[in-house]
C-alpha cells in the first residue's frame, strides 16, 4: 500500500485513471488530464502533434530514406502449426521468381519464390504492391552497399541478414482494413497479452484477461508500463483500421476496387465505447498517448545518433533535405515534450532481472508477429513492433547506441502511425468518444 501511495505522489495521473472504480471513465482530452506515469497534459500533446508534427511527419516518411522498409515476411510461426492464413486476396501477395528481380538485388535478396501468379480468392485489400521503379531499385542497391560499410552495429536484427529479406515500398502499401479478422487475429493478440504482459504473481497464466487489465494499477511500474505499451500499440493499430475501412458496394465483395474507403464510426464505437468494452475503451485510447510519449522520448534521446546520419540514398540533394526536415524542424518541434517521461524511474534498486524479463517478453512479441496470417497486416505489425523495440533499446541500453537503417526507418514510420492515431482521435472520432458511462 505504501508503494502505491509513493507512485501516486510521483505519477499524479494514476489518481485520474487507475485508482478510479471500474465503472468510472477516464476523460480523454480534458485540458487538465495528464498522461499516466508522466505529468504531460494530453491537450498539450494534442496541440503539438495535430498542429505541427502530424503534417511534418508525413513529409519525412515520404522521403526515399524512410519510404522503403526491409522486412522478412516469410518467417515461420514458432507458436502454433496452423497460422490461420487468410484466404482472401486482401491478405495475399504476388510472388515472383528471382529472375524477375532487378540484377543488383539478386545477390542480396536471394530467396526462391514460386513463378509469378495471382492467388485467386475473394478480395484484394491486403495485397502488397511490390512494384518499385527501376530508379529506386538502383538506389536501393547503393544503400545496401553503404550499409554494409557501417558494420559496427551491435543490434541483431534478423531481417537485415535474412535470405528472405525484401524491400517494401510503404507509400504504396498503406496500413488500412484488409478484412483479416476472426479467430486468427484473436489468437495473436491473446498470446501477446496473456503470455507476455506482466501480471500479479497470483494470476493464473490464462486467468480472466479483463481482471488482469483491471488490476494493472496494482502492478509494479515496470509491469504497468509494459502492459500500457502493448495496449497502446494494439489500440493505435485498431484506430488505423477503423479510419481506413473499406465499404464494398452491394455484391461487390472485398476486391478493394468496387466500393469506397472511409472511417467506420460504428466499428470504432464497438471497439472503444464504454458500454461495449466493460468500461475499458477510454483507458485503451489513453494508452495511445502513453506509447506516443515513450517513442517521442526515445527519438529525442537518440538525437546525436540521428545528427550523425547522412540519411544516405545516393541523392545528395534529397539526403540534405531529409536531414534538414528531420534535425532542423522535427527534432526542434519535439523538444518541449521530450522529457515528460523519465525512463530512469524504471529498473531501479537491483531490478536487472526484471529488465531482462522485460526484454525477453518484448522479443517474444516480435516473434508472434510472424504468426499473423495477412501479409499486409504482418508488414505493418512487424514495423510497429520493431519501432517500439527500437525505442526501448534506445531508452534502456547503457552503452552508446548504434542503429541500423531498418531500425531508424521503422522507428520514424512507427511514430508516424502513432501521430496519425492521435490526429484521428481528435479530427475523425472525437464526437464518438464517450467519456462517461
Amino acid at each position: 500500500m505504501a508503494k502505491m501511495i509513493f507512485y501516486t505522489i510521483i505519477y499524479i495521473v494514476i489518481i485520474n485513471c487507475y485508482l478510479v472504480s471500474s465503472d468510472e471513465q477516464c476523460p480523454l482530452a480534458n485540458t487538465n488530464d495528464l498522461i499516466e506515469d508522466s505529468n504531460c497534459p494530453i491537450a498539450k500533446l494534442n496541440d503539438l502533434n495535430n498542429q505541427r508534427l502530424y503534417p511534418l511527419l508525413h513529409k519525412i516518411v515520404d522521403k526515399n530514406y524512410f519510404r522503403f522498409y526491409p522486412v522478412n515476411l516469410r518467417k515461420k510461426c514458432l507458436f502454433w502449426s496452423d497460422d490461420g492464413h487468410c484466404s482472401r486476396r486482401t491478405c495475399a501477395i504476388k510472388q515472383c521468381s528471382v529472375e524477375k528481380l532487378p540484377e543488383p538485388l539478386r545477390d542480396k535478396v536471394n530467396h526462391l519464390h514460386e513463378p509469378c501468379a495471382t492467388i485467386h480468392s475473394n478480395s484484394s485489400l491486403g495485397i502488397i504492391n511490390k512494384d518499385i521503379s527501376e530508379q529506386h531499385k538502383q538506389t536501393i542497391q547503393t544503400w545496401m552497399q553503404f550499409d554494409d560499410g557501417q558494420s559496427d552495429n551491435f543490434c541483431d536484427v534478423d531481417d537485415e541478414t535474412s535470405v528472405d529479406l525484401e524491400y517494401i515500398d510503404l507509400s504504396v502499401n498503406l496500413e488500412r482494413y484488409t478484412g483479416y479478422t476472426g479467430p486468427s487475429t484473436q489468437r495473436v493478440w491473446s498470446a501477446i497479452y496473456n503470455e507476455n504482459c506482466f501480471f500479479l504473481p497470483d494470476s493464473k497464466i490464462y486467468y480472466d484477461l479483463r481482471q488482469k487489465r483491471l488490476n494493472a494499477h496494482k502492478m509494479c511500474l515496470e509491469g504497468r508500463t509494459f502492459y500500457r505499451l502493448v495496449s497502446g500499440l494494439h489500440t493505435s493499430i485498431t484506430i488505423h483500421l477503423c479510419a481506413q475501412y473499406f465499404f464494398p458496394t452491394i455484391g461487390g465483395g472485398y476486391t478493394g476496387l468496387d466500393g469506397r474507403w472511409g472511417p467506420n464510426f460504428d466499428e470504432f464505437q464497438r471497439r472503444f465505447d464504454p458500454q461495449t468494452t466493460d468500461g475499458e475503451g477510454p483507458k485503451w485510447l489513453k494508452n495511445v498517448y502513453f506509447i506516443y510519449l515513450i517513442e517521442l522520448r526515445a527519438i529525442y534521446k537518440a538525437r546525436n545518433v540521428f545528427n550523425d546520419q547522412t540519411f544516405f540514398t545516393g541523392n545528395e540533394t534529397d539526403d540534405s533535405h531529409t536531414k534538414e526536415l528531420f534535425m532542423n524542424q522535427f527534432m526542434k518541434e519535439i523538444e518541449p515534450l521530450a522529457n515528460y517521461f523519465d525512463e530512469d524511474y524504471l529498473f531501479q534498486d537491483g531490478k536487472e532481472l526484471l529488465k531482462v524479463e522485460f526484454k525477453d517478453h518484448f522479443r517474444n512479441i516480435s516473434h508472434i508477429m510472424d504468426c499473423v496470417g495477412c501479409d499486409k497486416c504482418k508488414l505493418w505489425g512487424k514495423l510497429q513492433v520493431q519501432a517500439l523495440g527500437t525505442a526501448l533499446k534506445i531508452l534502456f541500453t547503457e552503452h552508446p547506441i548504434q542503429l541500423q537503417r531498418s531500425e531508424i526507418v521503422s522507428l520514424i514510420n512507427g511514430f508516424n502511425r502513432l501521430s496519425t492515431s492521435v490526429y484521428q482521435l481528435e479530427h475523425t472520432f472525437k464526437k464518438y468518444i464517450k467519456k462517461d458511462s
